[in-house]
């Protein structure tokens, strides 16, 4: 076992940009690298280092540094201590300022030269762009739970339709960029950078809202546009639970430097903080990425299989564990993994395999309730109670539901589901939603994997053209990676719906699709190995990391409600998700952060929609009081989308700042 070092805490230091603005930065150092330099790991995000995210960045960052690196944490250009304002995510200005970071650390005494960036969502999308731009002293990287393609799987868009994530997504920010930085650190001018991100940080919401298809403004930091230009080492890392986990997959699949990938089975979370499903020792596995690409030591890594993942067991949709085990593929894609096609069959809803001949048969016509989707979870799950998908059955009402027969023996699969459909609609814009679930004997269903697709996009994101009412479509639905063992005695079913509220935002009128399952095939990865086997590496358990002294005030509080008033015919999903209230005692300073998000329809009329989401966050200590809050609106007719938003800002009992929004943005086809 490796000897603990000595470490120290640089609580700020200023990093200057060419521009003259300064970046805050907070530093974990080896008590003698100014005399012994070590390799540096540049965590760069816009989360407050400060307070925040000070309790997880002193575990993490504390980590490496005990281990023989330096731990950096920068905010980014206009959030936490950095100067500036911060007017969208991951502007050319971002990924400048990170280079920049990247070669002043190179450049301190205590660093030998040699950089690594690591990061979860944000900070692993721009370790991937900032990796593209190739920095020479960038030397590897760790990415997890992030995209390389902005558009086509991010929190906007999935199948071409609008995510409600992006509403959620967006007030997340509207509320990050409201609060302040610390006079403790910035002094006296702390008002005055307040204020200045107030009035400049602007709606990103209608930002996002004005681009509904795949243009540059979203090519733009997707590095999926080039490949080639990532010249380093690349481990990607997400779960099953995860609205990136498909990344993992395009990276082994697409790069040609020396990558690594694990798929667990938890959330938008770093994987020793995780959940559901076994949390892994994921630090001590980056020392090991790091050891071998920032210090030159050879530990094995080259010869490890490229792809590490957990394949998911036959569980209850209402339980929190998550059975299963660790498994190995040598390469991605693995030779090991094939595609078989089976045909949807309405005569007697079982699955087919292709070479069945064809039948005559009436097709199928669905039209979807806006209730489908209220059980659906969130796009990307942090793995509360409150944002997984419930059980399905509470879904199929009202949607077209084909089952398997009861499967004679165990059934693995490892890639990416599909649909290919044959089908019309009678509204030139229309969604599908598709959907994989495990059946037990019992009759519960938990969704395995799902899919959307909005058919004007059906050949193209980029140029999406309207359907022809009545015209026969024959489109490919692709679902979410994915690695699930189906047991003898459970079936599978495949459930296809015109809607998924409040996952996606409906289209402009309800569709009602016309489904051909003669010419309809469901597409599965197939894995078959003989026996069982499981990974050659345990994954171990966390081991005990630094901690931050807190005192717990208010537990936090999740709740996911589903209200329906049969007397007025209207619906409402309400989503309570306010963390803890704690007090950090190394600053003295006491943390608020509430978000309420409310969905709701009347009477399944689609011009009724309507997403609202309401943040708090405060920050007091003795001397010190500040509390924002942001609410956003959006709903939509047939041909706009209408948002309405409010930002306050109080200074002790003083309102001190207050603005408003009222924008409608033309749909396209969306």
């Amino acid at each position: 076992m490796q000897s603990m070092i000595d470490i120290r805490v640089i609580e700020n230091e200023w990093i200057p940009m060419s521009d003259g603005t300064n970046l805050g930065a907070k530093i974990w150092l080896p008590a003698d690298a100014e005399e012994n330099p070590v390799p540096a790991i540049l965590e760069y995000i816009p989360y407050r280092k400060r307070d925040l995210k000070a309790v997880n960045d002193q575990k993490m960052h504390g980590y490496f540094a005990h281990r023989g690196y330096a731990g950096i944490r920068v905010d980014l250009r206009g959030s936490g201590d950095s100067e500036g304002v911060l007017h969208d995510e991951y502007l050319q200005q971002e990924l400048n300022d990170g280079v920049e970071v990247i070669k002043w650390i190179a450049v301190q005494p205590w660093c030998d030269g040699n950089v690594g960036m690591i990061g979860i969502s944000w900070g692993g999308f721009n370790g991937l762009q900032i990796a593209a731009l190739q920095p020479p002293e960038l030397k590897a990287v760790i990415s997890v739970a992030s995209s390389d393609d902005r558009y086509a799987d991010d929190v906007h868009f999935m199948g071409g339709c609008l995510l409600s994530d992006n509403l959620s997504w967006a007030s997340v920010m509207f509320a990050n960029n409201s609060c302040p930085p610390d006079p403790e650190i910035v002094g006296e001018k702390w008002r005055s950078m307040w204020l200045e991100r107030l009035e400049g940080s602007g709606l990103w919401l209608k930002k996002w809202l004005e681009h509904q298809h795949r243009d540059d403004y979203w090519k733009h930091g997707s590095v999926c546009e080039d490949y080639d230009a990532i010249k380093c080492p690349v481990m990607a890392v997400s779960g099953w639970a995860d609205g990136y986990s498909n990344t993992v997959f395009r990276l082994l699949e697409n790069l040609k430097v020396p990558r690594h990938g694990i798929v667990g089975a938890y959330g938008h979370k770093y994987p020793h903080m995780g959940g559901p499903g076994p949390v892994i020792d994921f630090l001590s596995e980056s020392v090991r990425w790091w050891d071998q690409w920032l210090k030159n030591i050879d530990n094995g890594v080259r010869d490890e299989p490229m792809l590490r993942t957990y394949m998911l067991d036959s569980v209850s949709p209402l339980s929190s564990d998550r059975p299963g085990r660790w498994i190995d593929e040598q390469y991605w894609p693995s030779s090991r993994i094939k595609e078989e096609a089976y045909r949807l069959d309405s005569l007697n809803l079982g699955l087919h395999n292709q070479s069945v001949g064809e039948h005559e048969e009436d097709a199928l016509v669905i039209q979807s309730p806006l209730n489908v989707g209220l059980f659906a979870g969130k796009w990307c799950s942090y793995s509360e109670s409150t944002d997984l998908p419930s059980d399905q059955r509470e879904e199929d009402g009202g949607a077209l539901v084909i089952n398997s027969s009861i499967l004679q023996e165990d059934y693995e699969i490892l890639g990416r589901p599909y649909l290919k459909l044959k089908l019309k609609s009678n509204k030139r814009v229309a969604m599908v939603a598709v959907r994989i679930s495990d059946v037990g004997p019992d009759g519960r269903a938990t969704r395995v994997t799902y899919g959307l697709l909005n058919l004007t996009h059906r050949e193209s994101d980029e140029e999406p053209q309207e359907l022809e009412p009545g015209r026969a479509y024959e489109v490919d639905v692709p679902m979410k990676y994915i690695a699930q063992r189906f047991p003898a005695g459970n079936h599978i079913r495949i459930s296809i719906s015109t809607s998924y509220w409040p996952l996606a935002w409906p289209s402009p009128e309800p569709p009602q699709l016309t489904l051909y399952p003669s010419e309809s095939f469901l597409v599965m990865p197939e894995r078959n190995v003989g026996e069982r086997d499981v990974s050659k590496k345990a994954l171990k358990k966390p081991g005990e990391l630094d901690e931050l002294a807190t005192t717990l005030l208010v537990p936090a509080k999740r709740e996911w409600i589903v209200e329906r008033n049969l007397a007025t015919n209207e619906v409402t999903l309400k989503i309570e998700n306010d963390d803890p209230q704690y007090l950090l005692h190394h600053i003295g300073t006491e943390l608020r952060k509430d978000v309420t998000e409310k969905y709701y329809y009347s009477n399944n009329k689609y011009d009724t929609v309507r997403g609202e989401v309401k943040s708090v966050r405060e920050f007091r200590r003795e001397g010190w009081k500040i509390k924002t809050i942001t609410r956003t609106i959006l709903t939509s007719t047939r041909t706009h989308f209408l948002i309405r938003a409010t930002l306050d800002a109080y200074e002790g009992d003083l309102r001190v700042f207050s603005k408003s929004f009222d924008e409608r943005i033309t749909r396209y086809l969306v």
